[in-house]
Parts: structure tokens; C-alpha cells; sequence
């Protein structure tokens, strides 16, 4: 029996790889994301490259309704879903007195509120079955504060957080349940929180479907965190026993251009 993994953030990037992957893997797919023309591009290369069934539903995942949207909509076209991929997100560069407040209020939306909110929909269901995952998409923001994208870097401590304890909570239930924190990655992500110049993302970017694979890999294999790349497996280490003030003054730096 084929296993219907839902995407979100599907468009581009680590969602798009993703998709990807589970294509490969004999998998029925459902893509969500804001950019329908996207949406459907990677829709046709997945039935044409591997045969898929895929199931595209364009949705800003920020907006306050959208997940029960979402929801409603799948058991209306009567869709089980068995996977749970919330990668949706983005960044916002700047100081935050001068950071556009809708904008940073989208984003908690988007990677805290409705995350939670969607897998409060699907994870029951999972549980009844006896079977099936949730990976979130975190990042190595998770792992100190982030001055000039202090709100991105505490939504996604909130994903880490929010999944390892899901993770203890449903040991020995038959749902896996992953976070992957990548680092700088070649995304659109760069572009829309204008990082691009930054010393962060200056060099040593991972490839996205290197990421995704990374995540795959560590999710089949019921990893609970999974940090691809050595270099951030290293970074994600070191901050653990390093000042707190210093890992922000560190930090404050590579956000610099």
C-alpha cells in the first residue's frame, strides 16, 4: 500500500527535493504552497519523471485558517494522509524595531501556530492507523538566538523544541517523528530574507537536495534530529558550551555583509 506524504512549502527547494524523494519511493503525493504556477510545474515533473500521483493544493499556510482549510479539503477528496512534511517558512533580515511587524507575525504564524495546528490535524488519525511520521523543517537557528533575525531564529527553537518532546511523547506508538536543521542552503530563502550578502551565506552553502536527502535518510532511519553537513553539525555542538553573549556576538557577525 502506497503511503500519501503531504508537503508543504512544495514549490522550490528543500520542499520541492523532498517531493522528490518520496516520488522515487512509489509514494502518493500532496503539494501545498502559496505559488500555484510552481506548484503544478513540479507536479508535472514528478508524473512525468517517475510516474507519481500527485495532488496539488496552492494555500498560504500564514493564514489563520489555512490549516483546517487544508484539512477539510483532503477529506473532502477523501486523502489519508501518512507523512507530514512541514517545511513551509522564511526568513526577515533586519533590526527588529525596524522589521515589518505583519511580516513577523506571518512568520510565527506560519512556522509556529499553524505547524502546530497541522500536526493537532493529521497526527490522530496516524495514531488510530498505528503507522506513519511527521518531519518538521527546523534549522541551526534552533540552537542560540539570532540578532537581526531574532524572531526567525526563536520560531525555529520552537520546531526543534516542539519535536523533540512530540518525539518522546509517541515512542513505542509507530510514528517517527524528525526535525531537520539545515544551515545555509541554496534556496529562494536568501532572496526573500535578503541574507544573500551576508558572511552566512558567503560560502559553504549545501546543495537543497543534499538537505532534503539528509532529512529522508535520518527520518526513515527514526533520527530524532537530523543536521545535515558536517560544518553545521559542528556549529550546532559548539554553541552548547560556548557563552551565551559570545554565540550572539558570533552570531550578530555573520548576519553582517
Amino acid at each position: 500500500m502506497k503511503h500519501t506524504v503531504l508537503i508543504t512549502g512544495a514549490s522550490s527547494g528543500i520542499g520541492k527535493a523532498f517531493a522528490e524523494l518520496f516520488a522515487a519511493d512509489g509514494c502518493q503525493l500532496v503539494l501545498t504552497a502559496r505559488n500555484e504556477v510552481d506548484l503544478l510545474t513540479v507536479q508535472a515533473l514528478l508524473e512525468v519523471k517517475y510516474a507519481a500521483s500527485v495532488n496539488v493544493i496552492p494555500l498560504d499556510l500564514s493564514a489563520p485558517n489555512s490549516p483546517e482549510e487544508l484539512f477539510q479539503e483532503l477529506q473532502k477528496q477523501g486523502i489519508t494522509v501518512d507523512v507530514l512534511i512541514n517545511n513551509a517558512g522564511f526568513g526577515i533580515l533586519g533590526a527588529f524595531t525596524e522589521t515589518p511587524l505583519p511580516d513577523e507575525l506571518s512568520m510565527i504564524d506560519l512556522h509556529v501556530r499553524n505547524l502546530t495546528h497541522l500536526t493537532k490535524l493529521f497526527l490522530p488519525g496516524m495514531l488510530e492507523r498505528k503507522q506513519g511520521g511527521i518531519l518538521n523543517v527546523a534549522s541551526t537557528a534552533a540552537f542560540q538566538p539570532g540578532p537581526f533575525m531574532a524572531v526567525y531564529y526563536a520560531t525555529k527553537s520552537y520546531v526543534l523544541s516542539f519535536t523533540e518532546a512530540l518525539a518522546n511523547e509517541l515512542r513505542g506508538t509507530g510514528i517517527r517523528v524528525s526535525a531537520l536543521c539545515p544551515g545555509p542552503t541554496e534556496t529562494r530563502f536568501a532572496n526573500r530574507a535578503e541574507v544573500g550578502n551576508s558572511k552566512l551565506f558567503s560560502s559553504s552553502l549545501m546543495n537543497a537536495k543534499a538537505v532534503a536527502y539528509a532529512g529522508y535518510v535520518g527520518y526513515k532511519e527514526g533520527k530524532t534530529v537530523v543536521i545535515p553537513g558536517f560544518r553545521n553539525r559542528l556549529m550546532a555542538a559548539s554553541v552548547r558550551f560556548a557563552p551565551r553573549n559570545l554565540v550572539s556576538m558570533i552570531v550578530r557577525y555573520l548576519h553582517s555583509e
